[in-house]
């Protein structure tokens, strides 16, 4: 059935304060070609009509497929209680914590999530999630533009292009020097800083898989007044060397490893974690741990930083939610492996990696792009368009992996392939045989 809140007569009360007749009259400015005349839509269905409707065509997705893709998001093992846990009506019917005296659970949660995520980078403090990876390297890069007085970002190319994409949108109009190279994962070519520089912003493993060490450019930024901005795979950080080790005084990232479904694209989560001196001008929420009149431990948000509240025009943050689901999805996840647990998965992607990528090199004309090291990710040159081979084996059901000439044109014989502790050496196998058979 219909449902409309107005009457006629709230109608002609509205069109009497805009001094208008009719709701014609509201939308004469739009030009009669760009109206929708004939909206040809379908008769109306029951909801099991709908439902199978939306089966056949959900049936067309290439949903079976094994998956070799990564580029920032991965096909990870879930344990069966992550979503468990979330879809208890606590949790799943939450959307903000503003009363603590009733949100306490929720309130704990975030807490402990964000007391992990400060473990996982060493830094010393953690909001309560962000959106996605994207939105949160913009988040960092605006902190280091507030608290430097400066406008000129040095940003590596190997960081995420959908990121970067990202940045550049969001940093349009506040008129941003962006200067994107192609600095490897190895070293930071120095001329590059100088003291008008806000952030250095790199990425570890970058977006070709290659792991780096970036204490000395993290230095020469600091040399400048600048600060050091990580991307980095949460995963990773189980057994790579910690932002914090390295100097960073952001460390962001896309959280979708951290018991998150593909899900074509999301809900996600961005995570940020930031050295003591940055905790104030961090953007998001911040939950506290506290004690109350009777010295009981308490929790609430603290720090507010949100424009609908108390900072008003002085936010660093229009944030409006903090996707705690998704934030509580991580925390669980993390809980589930433990210390030991997270080390051992990431060193079992780097085993799958490295015999994949044996498989893959022996194949005549595929060559291997990069000298590592590398996490779970690894960069082929193959003797043909990547984006054709790839295509190819789809029709094979394995998605082989992720063609770079979409986002580096010159790349385009390159092939980004992914392996995480899902794929057997099975699987890896025949992908090798299957690669080998099309090109």
């Amino acid at each position: 059935m219909d449902f409309s809140p107005h009457t006629d007569e709230d109608r002609a009360q509205m069109l009497s304060v805009l001094g208008l007749s009719s709701v014609e009259d509201l939308f004469a400015a739009i030009p009669p070609e760009l109206r929708a005349r004939d909206w040809d839509l379908p008769r109306p269905l029951s909801e099991m009509e709908v439902s199978k409707r939306l089966g056949r065509l959900a049936e067309k997705n290439a949903h079976n497929l094994t998956c070799f893709l990564g580029a920032g998001f991965y096909d990870h093992f879930i344990p069966a209680a992550v979503d468990a846990l979330i879809r208890r009506s606590e949790f799943y019917t939450v959307y903000t914590p503003y009363q603590p005296e009733i949100a306490q659970g929720t309130l704990q949660a975030i807490y402990e999530y964000q007391s992990a995520i400060c473990r996982l980078t060493g830094l010393y403090a953690s909001n309560a999630s962000l959106y996605d990876g994207g939105t949160a390297l913009f988040e960092a890069a605006m902190m280091a533009v507030r608290k430097t007085g400066r406008k000129r970002l040095v940003i590596c190319r190997a960081v995420n292009p959908i990121y970067r994409v990202m940045l550049a949108s969001y940093t349009a109009n506040l008129h941003l020097e962006m200067v994107e190279e192609d600095l490897d994962g190895y070293r930071c070519a120095a001329d590059l800083l100088d003291d008008q520089t806000a952030a250095l912003i790199m990425q570890n493993p970058d977006f070709f898989g290659r792991v780096g060490e970036f204490s000395e450019a993290f230095r020469q930024a600091h040399e400048h007044g600048a600060l050091a901005i990580l991307c980095c795979n949460p995963l990773a950080l189980g057994v790579l060397r910690t932002p914090a080790e390295m100097g960073a005084d952001i460390a962001v990232g896309e959280g979708q490893p951290l018991g998150q479904p593909l899900s074509f694209g999301g809900p996600y989560l961005g995570f940020m974690a930031v050295s003591e001196q940055l905790l104030r001008t961090m953007p998001g929420r911040v939950v506290g741990r506290t004690v109350d009149h009777e010295g009981r431990t308490g929790y609430c948000l603290t720090l507010q930083t949100r424009e609908q509240h108390i900072r008003r025009e002085k936010a660093t943050s229009n944030i409006c939610t903090n996707q705690a689901l998704c934030a509580v999805a991580a925390l669980i996840y993390l809980c589930l492996l433990g210390k030991q647990g997270l080390k051992e998965l990431a060193q079992l992607n780097m085993a799958q990696a490295a015999y994949a990528r044996q498989r893959l090199t022996a194949i005549p004309g595929v060559r291997l792009m990069d000298q590592g090291p590398w996490f779970n990710e690894f960069r082929l040159e193959l003797p043909q368009d990547a984006r054709v081979v790839v295509s190819r084996l789809i029709d094979k059901g394995i998605a082989a992996g992720f063609p770079l000439g979409r986002y580096y044109p010159e790349q385009a014989n390159v092939l980004l392939v992914a392996v995480t502790e899902k794929r057997s050496k099975e699987e890896i196998g025949n992908l090798a045989e299957a690669l080998e058979a099309v090109l």
